[in-house]
């Protein structure tokens, strides 16, 4: 399966945003610049022929991209993301006109012979697939050198369908905040204006440190380790990339299936309290990964990480347009003996009171320990055994007046490549009425997704997952 690259464009805003005689400065949320996100994420949808647009889709697609660049408050996406000198923190710089350096977002034209639908036996570990959605290099920079923010690729199918992959730097947002600029783009795409509600920027303020910063909360402390490593070249360097083999597996869960796993957690529940499709998942991926690789001692604590959105958990609530990263860590520690020997309905409860303590001091807090301690290069070590995300890839986009796309999924490949995590991903397959399938997207050791994939069959021999 080839691909053709026949351009990359550099998509400018348009109109062009007024000429100012030095840089414009866009300063980040403490969330923005925590190193642990000094990586790229990549997603890639797929649009078969009825939902294409009856032009050319990269055409259409750039001139929605310039129009939301310009006249809806996605300009920063345009600058350069830069390390200021003072403390190393990331911020985003538009050029003044005296420097005459060109923005915009890189848009690459591609194509290739086959149909879209001869994509049904591609391994979500394809090449293949990778190669429609943009290298984590075109937004990560050099070590020191500027990054681009985002980098779009739209390939057409022979068949009239094409596909959209998209690269984006974490600091800019995440999966939700993405979502938000490209339903922007879409409804310009359309003819529809531009979104719903301003998008709204005040990171700095919004989700800024106190004065003077505070930690309420000790457990930080001991949920944190620090290596000055990480506050200069982030948890996800070269080194970290090279030697393992990683693989990528895809879990389909029905809605059947995650619905007998909580009745069962129920029915083994003193109080017959129901649990959340993520709790109890997340209890069962994080056990079924350390029983399967094991830790070497059942003393070693490990831990399960995942993001909580704090949008409306904060006092106030952030804006409805705010696009920024919304997300904290949240976390349950164990020692390995515990989480493989006791309970599943424990494991799960303990996650679902670890969701409770995330509260409007925690996020302060985190903002705080964040602001006290970037230096020491905060991170959460590298035995944790996975983190469990939402994909925030709901909303679907369209160029025309279809639905959406006909596949949606996060491209993991080089995404967080910290070769001692296993990373989990749960988004939407389909809905049918107001139940949903969920697809399980995993990214670990090969040996690791081998053994995996034996016991995920094992469950469906079981009758639980079936």
């Amino acid at each position: 399966m080839e691909i053709e690259i026949i351009e990359t464009l550099l998509i400018s805003p348009s109109p062009p945003p007024p000429l100012h005689g030095s840089p414009i400065l866009y300063p980040l949320s403490h969330l923005d610049t925590d190193p642990n996100l000094n990586v790229s994420f990549r997603t890639l949808r797929l649009y078969s022929p009825d939902k294409a647009p009856d032009a050319d889709p990269s055409r259409v697609i750039s001139r929605a991209l310039a129009a939301a660049l310009a006249a809806h408050h996605f300009l920063p996406f345009a600058a350069a993301l830069r390390r200021r000198a003072a403390d190393a923190r990331l911020e985003l710089r538009l050029p003044s006109a005296a420097a005459g350096e060109e923005i915009g977002v890189p848009l690459t034209r591609a194509a290739t012979r086959i149909a879209i639908g001869g994509l049904g036996a591609a391994r979500v570990d394809s090449a293949f697939l990778d190669r429609l959605v943009p290298e984590p290099g075109a937004v990560e920079g050099g070590p020191d050198g500027p990054a681009r923010p985002l980098a779009l690729q739209v390939t057409q199918f022979a068949c009239g369908g094409f596909a959209l992959g998209m690269c984006v730097h974490h600091a800019m947002c995440d999966g939700a905040g993405a979502t938000k600029f490209l339903c922007a783009v879409a409804r310009l795409a359309r003819g529809l204006g531009g979104p719903p509600v301003d998008p709204v920027w005040d990171r700095s303020t919004l989700l800024g440190p106190r004065k003077p910063p505070r930690v309420e909360l000790p457990r930080f402390n001991e949920i944190f380790d620090f290596d000055e490593r990480v506050a200069s070249r982030g948890p996800y360097d070269a080194a970290s990339r090279s030697g393992a083999r990683m693989a990528r597996e895809c879990f389909h869960v029905s809605n059947t299936c995650a619905e007998r796993l909580r009745n069962r957690l129920v029915d083994e529940s003193p109080t017959g309290s129901r649990l959340t499709t993520f709790e109890a998942l997340s209890a069962f991926i994080w056990r079924a990964r350390v029983r399967t690789t094991g830790t070497g001692s059942n003393n070693e604590i490990v831990k399960m990480v995942y993001s909580m959105n704090i949008s409306k958990i904060l006092n106030p609530p952030l804006p409805a347009g705010y696009w920024g990263n919304v997300c904290v860590p949240a976390y349950v520690r164990l020692t390995a003996g515990e989480l493989a020997e006791q309970p599943l309905l424990k494991t799960a409860v303990l996650i679902r009171e670890s969701k409770r303590d995330v509260t409007d001091e925690y996020v302060r807090s985190y903002i705080d320990f964040q602001e006290l301690n970037y230096a020491r290069g905060i991170t959460a070590g590298d035995r944790s055994p996975h983190s469990p995300t939402g994909g925030g890839w709901d909303t679907p986009m369209s160029t025309s007046g279809g639905a959406g796309p006909s596949t949606s999924c996060p491209s993991l490949g080089s995404c967080w490549g910290v070769l001692r995590l296993a990373f989990f991903c749960l988004t939407v397959r389909r809905m049918r009425g107001r139940t949903k399938d969920l697809e399980c997207w995993c990214l670990c050791r090969r040996n690791c997704c081998r053994a995996l994939r034996w016991r995920w069959r094992r469950c469906h021999v079981a009758k639980l997952f079936v």
